[in-house]
C-alpha cells in the first residue's frame, strides 16, 4: 500500500465510458481500462491497473502494485492486492500481484501480494473461480480454469496447476504444489504435494484414485486414462518406494505426455507426495 494515498473524485479522473458510483474512491495513480463497473464505496488505491470490462463490487478494495486483466468480477467486500500476512514483510515493500483475465472473486475473498524474500509476486492465471472467503497468500502461483470452493485457502508459496478443484474448507500448507487436473475434497488438510490428475481427500490428504470425472470433462481419452491408471497403481498402490515406482513406470508404462508429467512432478517434489489412502476399488 502506498504510504501517502492520493485521492481524487472518480468521475473527474477516469474515462467516461466507465460506470463509477459517486461514492467510490479512486487513487490518482490508478489506471483504468474501458467499460468498467465500480460499485458504491469501492476503494481502489495504489499502483493499480484494471483491464477492460472488469467489475469491482460495493465495498471491495483493490490496492498495492496490482494488475488485473480483462473481464474479471470482484464481488462485494473482496480484498485484492493487500499486504502479505508475513512478519518479514516491511510496510512499503514494492511487491506485486498479477491477475489474468475472466477471473471471479466472490464475497470476502482475499488475495495478497508477494514478499521480497519469496520472489515479490503473486500470480493468478485466467478463468478461475474463487468462491466466498477463499484466500490466496503471498508468493503463490495459480494456473488457469481452477475452482476454489468456499474457504479454500492457500498458505504462502503454494503452486497450483491448471484445472484444479479445491474443496470447501480445505487448507494447503506453504510450499506445497497441487498438480494439474487434481481434485481435493472438502475439509482436507494438505501438507504434501498433490499429484497431477489425482483425487485426494482427508486430513492429511491422501490419494484415492484418478480424478476420472475431471479427466473425462477435459477430453482425456480412455487410452490415456488407462496408461495413467497403471502409472498410479505403481506409484501409489504397489508398495514400492517412490524411486522404485518411478523406475517401474518408466520401464512398463507407455510414456504418453500425461505419464511423463506425473513422473516429472514426482521427481521434482521437495515436500514429498501425499500418501495412498487405499487400494483402488474394483472398477475404478
Amino acid at each position: 500500500m502506498c504510504a501517502k494515498p492520493k485521492w481524487a473524485l472518480p468521475l473527474v479522473t477516469n474515462k467516461m465510458s466507465n460506470s463509477i458510483h459517486p461514492t467510490a474512491v479512486i487513487g490518482l495513480d490508478v489506471k483504468l481500462g474501458h467499460d468498467l463497473l465500480i460499485g458504491p464505496y469501492a476503494v481502489i488505491d495504489g499502483e493499480v491497473t484494471i483491464g477492460d470490462g472488469t467489475e469491482v463490487g460495493a465495498h471491495a478494495t483493490v490496492s498495492g502494485w496490482t494488475t488485473i486483466g480483462k473481464g474479471c468480477r470482484i464481488f462485494p467486500h473482496a480484498s485484492i492486492g493487500s499486504d502479505p500476512q508475513d512478519k518479514k514483510y516491511k510496510r512499503g515493500d514494492k511487491t506485486c500481484l498479477e491477475i489474468g483475465d475472466n477471473n471471479i472473486f466472490r464475497e470476502f475473498v482475499t488475495v495478497n501480494r508477494g514478499t521480497t524474500e519469496g520472489g515479490a509476486i503473486t500470480r493468478i492465471g485466467n478463468n478461475n473461480l474463487f468462491m466466498a472467503y477463499a484466500h490466496v497468500a503471498h508468493d503463490c502461483t495459480v494456473g488457469n480454469d481452477c475452482v476454489f470452493a468456499n474457504s479454500g485457502t492457500l498458505a504462502g508459496h503454494v503452486v497450483v496447476g491448471d484445472r484444479v478443484v479445491i474443496g470447501g474448507l480445505t487448507a494447503i500448507h506453504q510450499f506445497c504444489r497441487v498438480g494439474t487436473m487434481a481434485m481435493i475434497g472438502g475439509c482436507s488438510r494438505v501438507i504434501q504435494d498433490i499429484p497431477p490428475y489425482s483425487l485426494c481427500v482427508g486430513g492429511p490428504a491422501l490419494v484415492y484414485n484418478l480424478n476420472a470425472v475431471g479427466l473425462r470433462r477435459a477430453g482425456m481419452t480412455a487410452s490415456q486414462m488407462k496408461h495413467l491408471k497403471e502409472a498410479f497403481r505403481l506409484m501409489f498402490h504397489s508398495g514400492l518406494a517412490k524411486n522404485s515406482a518411478i523406475d517401474q513406470i518408466e520401464k512398463e508404462v507407455e510414456q504418453i505426455n500425461e505419464v511423463k508429467h506425473l513422473v516429472a512432478f514426482a521427481k521434482d517434489s521437495q515436500r514429498g507426495l501425499c500418501g495412498s489412502a487405499k487400494e483402488p476399488a474394483a472398477g475404478e
